[in-house]
């Protein structure tokens, strides 16, 4: 057998309900303006599902910035890696502008948010130190953990208890290694909304020598006093030696940045291979992202509008008796019992009867029986949207309880 065929036989979990899903429930086209309103499938939907906290895709401010910097440099500028042709005076520019707004020394900008994730880890670290990790991390870390060479152990989700244990653990390798231990978490869970315990894993310092890698793609820009993320939140972004954050979300763009102390970001620019060995951001990109910057510090009023919109939803969805699990940030889940084929029968009808868009979630990614419709509240919704969507929620959730799906799903079958 060859690869190609062997393909055939390893689909994977996703992969396996690809003959029916993809375009619709996987790989769907959303089309037309960034908003709250797009077009599917040649409808208009109210749309749950983009990481656009803060409105900033289609703000006219930034539709120029992002307009004048593709006129001034085009999509190739600058021409090879940073450290070879790449480097420009915009690029250091935004280093020095994003370290002052998360409070560290320094930073350096990455060209992507999960490669750049992968490329840190596998710079940090070498076959004597050990990785202790969240078990709801993000793919990027799951995958810079997976390459690690020496040893990696996984904690509970947010079990302080627990990663104690596996610093204990660590701790006895790294005695005999001569090693470190890095520690990895997110300042956000994306997938449930509840914020990493950075506070408590911080005061574990006092007793286990470690460095805390913290990505917060879902924190930045949306938790804090001044929108500089979960480590502003709880007060504790000192603790944090090596502060991730990405433009995919709040943002609205591509490309990510990692903050630290200006001996590590040095470090990253002559280690990181990701960095060393790929294209710099794009100069329109980098232009771009200085004019976000610049919006979420001087406008508030962003925010303020996202966690107004995220507080009517959660709090509706709450009064309504949904189960939101306990998020603590816009990330708002809907967890709903249920089978994968109940859940696309139930996904079918908010969008073409409701003309709903959100994003579903179920087996192998939660566990079997559960369904989690996920909702990204925006600065773009309104508290119309929101009352619209909570009824429409307690409508499908009648027909779900009254196995309504189950019999569309058997009828069909």
């Amino acid at each position: 057998m060859n690869i190609i065929d062997k393909l055939q036989t390893r689909l994977g979990p996703l992969g396996e309900h690809a003959h029916y899903a993809h375009g619709y429930y996987a790989y769907p086209r959303l089309e037309g303006e960034i908003s709250n309103k797009m077009t599917f499938n040649g409808k208009e939907k109210l749309v749950w599902s983009l990481n656009n906290y803060l409105g900033l895709a289609n703000h006219p401010e930034v539709r120029e910035a992002d307009s004048e910097g593709a006129r001034r440099y085009g999509m190739a500028y600058p021409m090879g890696a940073r450290m070879m042709s790449g480097n420009t005076k915009l690029h250091e520019q935004f280093e020095a502008e994003i370290s002052e707004y998360v409070g560290k020394e320094d930073a350096f900008l990455l060209n992507y948010g999960y490669q750049g994730m992968v490329s840190i880890i596998d710079s940090l670290v070498d076959r004597n130190d050990v990785i202790v990790y969240d078990a709801e991390s993000h793919a990027c870390i799951l995958d810079g953990a997976r390459l690690h060479m020496g040893k990696r152990f996984v904690f509970k989700h947010n079990d302080i208890e627990d990663c104690e244990k596996q610093l204990i653990r660590a701790q006895k390798i790294t005695q005999k290694t001569n090693g470190a231990i890095l520690l990895i978490t997110e300042g956000v869970f994306g997938m449930r909304g509840d914020q990493g315990k950075l506070k408590e894993i911080v005061a574990l310092k006092e007793n286990y020598n470690f460095s805390l890698l913290v990505d917060d793609a879902h924190g930045i820009g949306c938790l804090g006093k001044t929108g500089a993320g979960t480590g502003e939140e709880q007060g504790i972004q000192d603790g944090i030696d090596f502060y991730f954050g990405t433009f995919a979300k709040s943002f609205a763009g591509i490309g990510a940045f990692i903050a630290s102390t200006k001996e590590a970001i040095m470090f990253f620019k002559y280690n990181m291979r990701s960095q060393i060995f790929a294209k710099a951001l794009p100069m329109p990109m980098v232009f771009g992202a200085l004019k976000r910057l610049e919006l979420m510090r001087t406008k508030p009023e962003l925010r303020e509008k996202l966690w107004q919109i995220t507080k009517a939803l959660q709090n509706g969805l709450t009064d309504a008796g949904f189960d939101i699990g306990n998020t603590n940030s816009p990330v708002t889940p809907v967890y709903l019992n249920g089978t994968i084929h109940e859940a696309t029968a139930l996904v079918s009808d908010i969008r073409e009867n409701h003309h709903i868009f959100c994003s579903m979630v179920v087996y192998p990614v939660v566990p079997k029986g559960m369904i989690i419709l996920r909702l990204i509240p925006t600065a773009d919704h309104s508290l119309e949207d929101v009352d619209r969507t909570i009824s429409v929620f307690s409508e499908i959730r009648l027909k779900l309880t009254e196995g309504h799906y189950k019999q569309e799903v058997e009828t069909a079958v």
